[in-house]
């Protein structure tokens, strides 16, 4: 009885280190968006919102005609609203880093998200922190319905590609919000075509985000002993 109790707590014992990287990779990435959010909505002062929103950037603040990064709140205050979602970002940073790999990690990690995005922190989020943490409820479990999907050739060519759909997600979603910000891209100045080009660089951020978890998960899978 001891031996089989011992088998089975090595066998539920599975931890995905790519998933976990990835997770934390984006979990700050977002929450820089969070912060820049934050800042923004500091620079207004103490100034009652109109509304739940909000533009997190104000008029006297703006790069570009159309940097104003929508955000919701729901506290009253632009001040508060940006002193908040500077706070839970940071919060996130160190919970993205340190206890992703901790029980019910995932379960915190959305939490903190749906408070971000409830203080200013920005409304383009949520589609990635959603996904995000549906794959970050996988750090500790054994992918069984994944090995099945994946042929084991298909799992060692796509495990290869991890870290460098990894940077590539990044960019393209750093590359974004530094475009909602300022407005700048080499050699564009349309203020329509940059708006493309923002919404273009995020929308593929996502699918090569999505491309990443599934070569992450091929990439634990290959490494399991």
């Amino acid at each position: 009885m001891v031996e089989l109790n011992k088998n089975k707590r090595e066998k539920n014992n599975y931890y995905n280190k790519a998933i976990r990287i990835t997770v934390s990779v984006f979990g700050v990435i977002l929450s820089l968006s969070g912060i820049v959010h934050g800042l923004f909505e500091v620079l207004q002062g103490n100034v009652k919102t109109e509304s739940l929103m909000i533009h997190a950037i104000g008029e006297s603040h703006k790069f570009w005609a159309y940097g104003n990064e929508p955000a919701l709140t729901i506290i009253p205050n632009f001040l508060i609203t940006g002193l908040a979602a500077i706070s839970i970002s940071i919060i996130i940073i160190i919970w993205s880093i340190k206890f992703m790999d901790k029980k019910s990690s995932a379960h915190v990690f959305l939490l903190l998200f749906i408070i971000l995005l409830l203080v200013g922190g920005g409304v383009g989020q949520a589609v990635f922190f959603t996904l995000i943490w549906g794959f970050a409820t996988r750090i500790s479990k054994p992918l069984n319905w994944w090995n099945k999907v994946l042929r084991n050739s298909l799992k060692e060519v796509l495990s290869k590609f991890w870290r460098i759909l990894l940077i590539i997600s990044s960019f393209l979603v750093l590359f974004a919000l530094e475009i909602a910000v300022f407005g700048y891209v080499p050699g564009i100045t349309n203020p329509d075509t940059v708006s493309l080009v923002m919404l273009s660089s995020l929308g593929c951020g996502l699918i090569f985000l999505i491309a990443t978890f599934i070569s992450g998960i091929s990439h634990d899978l290959v490494n399991r002993k």
